[in-house]
């Protein structure tokens, strides 16, 4: 069983979206920008933008100078408004079928694993209630890879207009 990644790249749109508003100035970003940033394929954003734009985290408009915007700032969305948006379902779940009665582990094992599994939900959810989308960004503009990733690209884009 595999693990999601919606919520890395949820984040990882949402992030991109404050940012270039903050520093690019730019009003909207498209799917197929946000797309090259995650490095995969612009219908799998739009899907995302989707779960977003139905939580009320992001709007976006089609068209001419089109795109997708955050609908509200940086500092209200947590990580965990994010989660909530792209995540369908339980973080942990202790069985899909249910396991054998006549097995004393099988027995008992849903009832026993599911209080910890409450646990450590409530944990990822107060850890990521209390982090927000800028305090997230602003802790990665300040490292040094990015700012020498953000000084190359706007170099490339000066020389492309």
């Amino acid at each position: 069983m595999n693990a999601s990644s919606r919520f890395a790249v949820a984040v990882h749109i949402l992030l991109v979206l404050h940012i270039n508003r903050m520093i690019r100035g730019f009003d909207a970003t498209t799917s197929d920008f946000i797309a090259e940033s995650v490095n995969t394929n612009a219908v799998v954003i739009r899907r995302i933008l989707g779960m977003l734009r139905k939580a009320g985290l992001v709007v976006s408009q089609t068209g001419v100078g089109g795109g997708s915007s955050l609908a509200k700032s940086a500092e209200q969305i947590s990580l965990e408004n994010i989660r909530v948006a792209v995540e369908d379902g339980p973080l942990f779940h202790p069985h899909y079928s249910e396991p054998s009665e006549e097995c004393p582990i099988g027995h008992c094992i849903q009832d026993e694993i599911g209080g910890a599994i409450d646990e450590a939900e409530a944990a990822v959810s107060k850890v990521f209630g209390g982090k927000s989308l800028a305090v997230l960004a602003e802790k990665m503009i300040q490292t040094d890879e990015f700012q020498t990733c953000m000084k190359e690209q706007m170099a490339e884009m000066e020389l492309q207009s």
